[in-house]
């Protein structure tokens, strides 16, 4: 039996990796089930936690940066250990966002035997646009400080790391400032399913 697709989706924050990973997960499901691994939620959930990480994190969120390193890692490989059986793919929203991570996810994913079958899919948009998407979709961590946060962070950390898939021929580039159904369906195509 084929093993199943994982997708690694990467882009600024607000890029639209949230409503693609659903649409393709919808998608894919009519070929293996679909485990969906998003790190921002495991630390926005950890941002609620009266503990001293859960503290610290709030204090860096609401400031626009992002946790300690091994965090997220930590957060996605317990997430993908615990719950991702061997028939299912995953689906990672947006991360890793460090080229350390993205070396711990290929050493695990190799570890798994799913390396052959990961992809990693760039939706690409400007830095304006994201701006635009955030404020309009109203989170209570989308501060102007907090974005304007998050996209210097990509540009300082997460570039790096589309550099890295890019050199490894893995990097499949899809414009996400079209239509929400021109991006999915590029997207699909992109993938071959």
């Amino acid at each position: 039996m084929e093993k199943p697709l994982n997708i690694i989706f990467l882009g600024l924050s607000g890029s639209g990796k949230g409503t693609q990973v659903g649409l393709l997960k919808e998608k894919l499901e009519d070929y293996w089930p679909m485990q969906i691994i998003v790190t921002g939620d495991f630390f926005r959930d950890l941002a609620k936690q009266d503990t001293d990480v859960g503290r610290r994190i709030k204090k860096i969120q609401e400031e626009g940066g992002l946790p300690f390193d091994d965090l997220a890692t930590t957060g996605w490989m317990y997430k993908i250990a615990y719950t991702v059986k061997e028939n299912e793919g995953i689906l990672c929203d947006g991360f890793p966002r460090r080229v350390p991570e993205a070396q711990n996810l290929d050493r695990f994913l190799t570890y798994l035997e799913r390396i052959e079958r990961t992809r990693v899919i760039y939706l690409t948009t400007s830095e304006e646009a994201v701006q635009k998407r955030m404020l309009a979709r109203g989170r209570a961590d989308d501060t102007e400080q907090a974005i304007m946060g998050r996209i210097s962070y990509f540009r300082e950390r997460v570039l790096p790391v589309i550099d890295y898939y890019k050199a490894e021929g893995r990097l499949m580039k899809i414009d996400g400032e079209q239509d929400v159904k021109k991006v999915h369906a590029d997207i699909v195509k992109a993938l071959g399913i």
